[in-house]
């Protein structure tokens, strides 16, 4: 025996067959025809009003051929058309940059608006499911404009009421293969609104060569490479402290020779020092005639990081009421302590009383060192809490090549690489990914990528040549 069912749904039953789902019959309602036109010319003049708002100057062009063809013909209104025409070309010949600022990537962005985007955004958003369908009705999030730079296509999306940033953050893949690009970040700009990133190309595929060594002393951000928009990389030494991970292979080294690097007229002039830490007798010991200060053996390692901290304090004592931040003088430089494998101080060494000294004394430089001018910049393999318990006490992090997607969120934070730090995915070929990394510095939290300049064998022995006496 079937149950009464409640109200007046007894006569919308379609089946009643046993061990069958109940099939309602729906209510249709018959629309008047003349309802059913008013709604549709509505939404055409909607469409047209929004289509003026937006596309102003796409829309004047044909509309004004149209009205010189109209009221003067069509020789003239083709010969209008012709010159237009022909000024652009040479504009773009004479030109080009402006013309591709101001003409080619609008037009560029309208054309991936309409046949890259809008064509196949109903089904991908439903594919991958950031579209709903309720009651028959389809609720998809809404596509608010395009824009295109030189290497990629910025979407600027409307989610859907109820849906959260991580919606989107984990379909990251459905939607690079849905529009058919290599990767795909999102960027939250404000409530409800999101930024989708598709490259279109990669202006890191080539390796860099070692930029120009500063003409002038600074100890202000140095230029170390490029970025993924294709400006220059300047990283940031004074003020702060920089983490820098990755695997074997991934280019620490170049992060750590660009630095030098650019501080190398600073050095000379006596703004800057460099005091280095080389406990794998490798990297940095090529160089060691830079250095003011240079220790390889654990237990010099961990006298020189103490000689750090003693600076520091003293720094402190002193300007303590009179000044917040350092400002570099001859008499107080700035000094880097720079670590190349700083796992194998804190994490690796066999000595408890060695890792337990250069510990303590790498913690009291992170804490207290950026107001006095005392930097850390320490490269790791390894990201893991046990290797490395201090990571999060360096506000500006660098991520290369990594071998797990979990070490991507050690480095850079939670949530970076569900907002396209794909750092687990670089290349692990030297041409295409060496010295590529994703960094995240502490005035943004957005991960950009970015990729650093080779600093060769030969670079580095005509860097000792000429500023060798630096040191």
């Amino acid at each position: 025996m079937f149950r009464r069912l409640p109200g007046d749904e007894a006569h919308n039953l379609v089946t009643t067959t046993p061990d069958t789902a109940i099939v309602f019959q729906p209510a249709v309602l018959k629309t008047p025809a003349i309802l059913t036109i008013l709604i549709y010319l509505w939404r055409l003049l909607v469409a047209l009003v929004r289509t003026v708002w937006r596309h102003p100057v796409a829309v004047a062009i044909p509309l004004a051929l149209g009205a010189v063809w109209y009221f003067y013909g069509w020789p003239l209104a083709a010969s209008v058309l012709g010159f237009v025409v022909l000024a652009l070309t040479a504009w773009a010949f004479v030109d080009r940059a402006s013309f591709v600022r101001l003409v080619g990537r609008r037009l560029l962005a309208w054309w991936r608006l309409v046949w890259i985007y809008r064509r196949h955004w109903q089904s991908v958003t439903f594919v991958s499911g950031l579209a709903k369908r309720i009651n028959g009705r389809d609720y998809l999030p809404y596509l608010v404009r395009v824009r295109c730079d030189g290497w990629a296509d910025l979407v600027t999306v409307r989610m859907l009421k109820g849906q959260a940033v991580k919606d989107w953050t984990d379909r990251l893949d459905n939607l690079a293969q849905g529009f058919g690009a290599t990767s795909c970040r999102v960027a939250l700009i404000r409530g409800g609104r999101l930024l989708l990133t598709f490259p279109r190309c990669d202006p890191l595929a080539d390796p860099i060569p070692a930029l120009p060594i500063p003409g002038e002393p600074t100890v202000g951000p140095v230029e170390i490479g490029k970025q993924e928009d294709g400006k220059p990389l300047r990283l940031k030494v004074l003020g702060t402290h920089i983490l820098i991970a990755g695997a074997t292979g991934a280019g620490k080294g170049s992060f750590l020779w660009d630095t030098i690097r650019g501080l190398l007229p600073a050095m000379r002039a006596g703004l800057a020092e460099i005091w280095a830490l080389d406990p794998k007798l490798m990297e940095l010991s090529f160089g060691q005639e830079l250095f003011t200060r240079y220790a390889a053996h654990p237990g010099d390692c961990a006298d020189l990081l103490e000689d750090a901290v003693d600076v520091m304090q003293k720094r402190a004592a002193r300007f303590a009421g009179q000044q917040r931040n350092h400002t570099p003088t001859t008499e107080d430089p700035f000094v880097l302590v720079l670590v190349d494998e700083v796992a194998f101080l804190t994490a690796y060494q066999p000595d408890k009383q060695l890792r337990q000294r250069i510990s303590a004394a790498l913690a009291t430089l992170a804490t207290q060192g950026r107001s006095v001018g005392v930097g850390v910049m320490a490269a790791l393999q390894d990201p893991r809490k046990e290797v490395m318990n201090i990571r999060n006490l360096f506000p500006d992090k660098i991520a290369l090549r990594l071998d797990e997607s979990e070490q991507v969120d050690m480095v850079l934070g939670d949530g970076a690489r569900d907002r396209g730090a794909l750092a687990d995915h670089i290349s692990p070929v030297p041409e295409l990914g060496a010295g590529v990394a994703y960094m995240r510095l502490e005035a943004s939290p957005e991960p950009v990528r970015v990729r650093a300049a080779y600093v060769s064998d030969a670079d580095i022995r005509a860097m000792v040549a000429e500023y060798g006496e630096a040191a």
